[in-house]
């Protein structure tokens, strides 16, 4: 049963696991099982094994001994560790056969159906597991061809008025829908423009009106937008986005034809990109060097002295956080450190008044893992108030300070409420957990009383915790909205309101490694994953709208302020982007980028490796970490008026 499949060796051991894949049931719960063994084939005892899933939603590896229990079908790798001197890593292969079709829902159909007016059909294919299966192949058929023709991609042809049966197949089960189609009464549309000059990362918004042949609004037309454009730049294709709502977007500046159509009437309307033209010098400006350690996080404050600090955390080192003097950004210096039980101290944290700083800790000998609370009154003299591990098992990897109270992780699957109005005697007072199968959560950030968890493949969740928008209260957090992606690696989230337009937005994160991470932190790493911009303008309706992309780096820690966005990108850098007006499509694109920089250190931990962790503005200046280089300062450089671009010639 097992064999040398997929097994690691050194010092004449072995890690084993069994030689074919793992067959699995959905719901089904099975132990998974490895030995170590050694060069005769003798199981050697004594040796402890780690295993994990990197799908907790499909996969749920439910403890360190490999009870796994199948959550939804699919392929899966579980790692297997077994530590120890020498450790050894392989991996199980277990696949979780799907349940039979249960249903076809018909859906996107309108009350009335115009002839000469196409429908795209949505059609929503579902198991006996409660799952959507959208890679199943949908047999769609109909009646009268005459009438309604099928088209590949879910797309009906209606042709003339009448009446058609519609038949969708998959496997064994059937669905089917009659419709009706009349006659069409638009004679003509009406299309107008908000504007019809702008910028490139502008949003053009086109209002269009369907009448028919006595001027009367015809309610119910389905209008679809396109456009075609040319580009100024000749070396540039015409490139941007128009939405359903008719909100178009260019990313190339250039002259763009925007239309309206309903069946076989039409409408256009011209309008002109400028380029955007927000691009800055960045300048460096100092570096506090860290490169015998692994830098995590960071936090900039003005302390009670009026002078200006940062504390930054250590990732797999020796839990030490420590303190530096950021007055000057120029001339960045070191002035305390705390070390605590821990291999890693990947969040920092302080309080709003200055005086309270919260580290996280994962990795201590003990096992108890939790925050600890330090007085920073006096950053010079870093002192230690109190350790707590209550409940916090597992390892807490992030936290917040939010009046009085801190957020944090408990095993990667919630976090909890803890008073800290004495700091001595922190008391757990709340705690919030999704239900979801195998759920998880990687951040938590607290902004005017509501709590935003990054929870991976669940999204973003919107919690309140004293706003009073769902009576919510740091003991009692009420969930009242939440979004996720199809990615499932939502690792960050920051909100973002555009006082203009009045949108609210929030940003949201990814976190992904395709090309792997060396553990060892000794060779130089590239991430991937980019920035989502959901509109929650709308609570109960929240919608994804844009996005900003690094081409070969990957986001982390971001910050937001004055409209500008501070992103840390890994391997990229740190990027500063033109977040102001309403937010469409590719911001990159569109020219939103106002500056980057990328701190390549020689005398780095990995030398000239730029792993950019988190940006945080402060007074005028941008302050970065690096995973190999430390805590750096870096300006904005003044915007140039025209005129005086002009004069200067």
């Amino acid at each position: 049963m097992f064999a040398s499949f997929g097994f690691t060796q050194a010092q004449d051991l072995s890690l084993q696991v069994p030689k074919e894949k793992v067959n699995m049931k959905i719901g089904e719960t099975l132990q998974l099982e490895a030995m170590v063994v050694d060069a005769d084939d003798n199981m050697v005892s004594g040796r402890d094994f780690i295993f994990y899933s990197r799908n907790r939603r499909a996969l749920s590896v439910v403890d360190t001994t490999g009870l796994a229990t199948a959550i939804r079908h699919g392929e899966y790798e579980v790692f297997v560790i077994s530590p120890g001197s020498p450790q050894l890593r392989t991996s199980i292969f277990v696949t979780v056969a799907p349940e039979p079709i249960a249903s076809i829902d018909l859906e996107g159909i309108p009350e009335n159906i115009y002839a000469g007016i196409n429908v795209p059909l949505e059609i929503t294919v579902k198991d006996e597991a409660g799952f959507e299966r959208p890679e199943k192949v949908i047999a769609l058929s109909s009646s009268d061809e005459e009438i309604i023709t099928v088209a590949p991609f879910n797309k009906l042809i209606v042709k003339k008025p009448g009446k058609a049966t519609i038949t969708a197949k998959v496997d064994e089960v059937e669905e089917s829908i009659t419709m009706e189609v009349i006659e069409n009464p638009i004679a003509k549309i009406l299309l107008k423009s908000d504007k019809v000059e702008g910028k490139s990362g502008d949003v053009f918004t086109l209002t269009a009106l369907a009448v028919d042949k006595d001027g009367n609004e015809v309610s119910d037309a389905p209008i679809s937008y396109s456009f075609t454009g040319e580009s100024f730049d000749v070396s540039a294709a015409p490139s941007g986005l128009i939405n359903e709502e008719g909100k178009f977007v260019a990313d190339e500046p250039g002259i763009y034809v925007l239309n309206a159509t309903s069946g076989p009437s039409a409408a256009s309307i011209t309008v002109q990109a400028n380029t955007r033209n927000v691009g800055r010098e960045i300048e460096l400006i100092g570096q506090g060097s860290m490169n015998k350690k692994h830098t995590s996080d960071l936090w900039v404050w003005e302390g009670i002295d009026g002078k200006d600090y940062a504390v930054t955390g250590t990732w797999g080192a020796d839990g030490t956080a420590y303190f530096w003097d950021v007055t000057d950004p120029a001339e960045i210096f070191l002035v305390d450190s705390v070390k605590v039980d821990a291999r890693t101290v990947n969040d920092v944290k302080v309080s709003e008044d200055g005086k309270v700083a919260i580290i996280s800790r994962e990795g201590a000998s003990n096992r108890k893992n939790g925050l600890v609370i330090i007085d920073v009154s006096n950053p010079r003299d870093a002192k230690i108030i109190s350790e707590f591990s209550e409940n916090l098992t597992g390892g807490v990897h992030n936290v917040f300070i939010y009046q009085n109270h801190v957020y944090a992780l408990s095993a990667g699957r919630k976090y909890y409420s803890i008073n800290i109005e004495d700091p001595a005697n922190p008391k757990i007072v709340g705690e919030f957990e999704l239900d979801t199968p195998g759920h998880s959560i990687h951040d938590v950030w607290v902004h005017d009383g509501i709590a935003y968890s990054s929870n991976w493949s669940d999204g973003v969740q919107l919690v309140d915790v004293g706003n009073g928008i769902a009576g919510g209260t740091p003991s009692n957090p009420v969930q009242f909205a939440s979004y996720a992606y199809p990615s499932g690696s939502n690792h960050a989230a920051f909100p973002y309101k555009d006082e203009k337009t009045g949108k609210f937005y929030v940003i949201l994160g990814d976190e992904e490694f395709p090309y792997g991470l060396d553990p060892s932190g000794r060779k130089p790493s590239r991430a991937a994953g980019y920035l989502h911009v959901i509109d929650f303008t709308d609570l109960k309706n929240p919608k994804e709208v844009a996005w900003f992309q690094v081409p070969f780096a990957g986001s982390h820690n971001f910050w937001i302020e004055d409209d500008i966005l501070y992103a840390a990108f890994y391997n990229g850098g740190v990027r500063v982007v033109d977040l102001s007006g309403e937010l469409l499509g590719d911001l990159n694109r569109q020219g939103r980028e106002i500056a980057w920089i990328v701190p390549e250190d020689p005398d780095g931990y990995v030398a000239n490796a730029p792993f950019t962790w988190g940006a945080q503005p402060h007074k005028g200046h941008i302050f970065y970490s690096d995973w190999n280089s430390g805590l750096w300062s870096a300006k904005l450089k003044p915007v140039v008026p025209e005129n005086a671009k002009l004069e200067a010639k």
